[in-house]
């Protein structure tokens, strides 16, 4: 049997069956052994200004004024023209009353 280094430098094509199995248990292995990091599966995003009306319910003319208010704006996320909204923050940040008459 070969080394594992000299494995990794040879190409998949130039391998036997016997070496491909030994390499590919060896990086199931590692796979495992590694601790994945939690991420958060309960979000849920919007994509742009149809996401946002979607979500509020209401039109694009209206959709687009929201965010443009800046109300939202902590929800937001905006990568030249594409829009990312988490949808359950700017719920709660549309819900908060800031300002107006009392």
């Amino acid at each position: 049997m070969q080394n594992l280094q000299e494995l990794l430098s040879k190409p998949v094509w130039q391998m036997t069956g016997e070496e491909f199995i030994m390499l590919s248990r060896h990086a199931s292995v590692q796979t495992e052994a590694q601790p994945q990091p939690v991420t958060d599966t309960n979000r849920k995003y919007v994509y742009g200004i149809p996401g946002i009306a979607r979500l509020f319910g209401c039109s694009l003319p209206t959709a687009n004024r929201i965010k443009k208010s800046g109300k939202i704006d902590k929800a937001i996320t905006q990568i030249g023209r594409k829009i990312i909204v988490d949808a359950e923050l700017a719920l709660e940040l549309a819900g908060k009353k800031t300002g107006g008459r009392k």
